[in-house]
């Protein structure tokens, strides 16, 4: 599921879990009074600094980025609400994290590639319209080749993703010569943001070789106190979550 990587789950009593597994809906409630709590709304006023987000580059400053959605090479075909700059910030327990895997990465002449880091709630309300207009197809042949547009929403789109939590990224990983001046992203088999079961992380139809990338990056992740989405080969958040309950929804500047 590219996009909806992690959602929002609203927490209950065990009762009520059970219940709702096995009772109706509104039965369930109206039987045990219990209710799902409205998810708390994005936090949209301050400044990144002040909810603790920042530019990964002071503290990795040759850190490899190409922030997708600050442009129009994504699957939306041009820049994203939210993306004022082209600039990855986190939270900084992720930041520090992310910058000690890319130290860590230099011995064996390897870096990082980042395409997404915090994400705006903004940006991901413009993905479920995208999702919802059938009559754009721009990027089809390059993001969801086999699928039809209608099913992205839910399987692939949810209306609220963990990057905007501040501690979720996409990346990839790079392969450098002998003297690190030349740098090139290893074959992980599709691109990013790419809608297909090929992408997920342990898909049995890459070739072997695309595998063994795939590890690579998971096992140096791993290593940083990261987490793989098995659905997506490219995303990683940091276990645990600094605030797995609040949401963001500051622009990207």
């Amino acid at each position: 599921m590219p996009i909806s990587a992690t959602t929002s789950k609203i927490s209950r009593s065990s009762a009520c879990a059970t219940a709702i597994r096995r009772l109706a809906p509104l039965a369930a409630v109206a039987l045990l009074g219990c209710t799902a709590p409205a998810p708390k709304p994005p936090v949209a006023t301050g400044t990144l600094a002040q909810a603790g987000l920042v530019d990964i580059r002071t503290l990795a400053p040759d850190i490899a980025e190409d922030l997708k959605y600050a442009g129009s090479d994504n699957f939306v075909g041009t820049p994203v609400d939210g993306y004022e700059a082209a600039r990855c910030y986190l939270l900084r327990p992720a930041a520090e994290a992310l910058a000690r895997v890319e130290r860590g990465l230099r011995a064996g002449h390897r870096r990082l590639l980042l395409w997404d880091c915090y994400r705006p709630a903004r940006a991901v309300a413009h993905f479920v319209r995208w999702g919802g207009d059938l009559a754009d197809q721009r990027t089809k042949a390059a993001h969801y080749p086999h699928l039809d547009k209608r099913v992205l929403l839910g399987d692939y789109i949810a209306p609220r993703s963990g990057h905007s939590r501040g501690a979720t990224m996409d990346l990839t990983l790079m392969q450098c010569d002998a003297g690190d001046a030349h740098c090139a992203p290893l074959d992980m088999g599709t691109p990013f943001d790419y809608f297909d079961p090929l992408a997920n992380t342990d898909n049995p139809d890459v070739t072997p070789a695309q595998r063994a990338n795939r590890d690579l990056l998971r096992e140096a992740m791993r290593r940083g106190g990261f987490r793989n989405y098995k659905f997506e080969w490219w995303h990683y958040t940091l276990d645990p979550e600094p605030t797995p309950d609040t949401y963001y929804d500051l622009p990207i500047r």
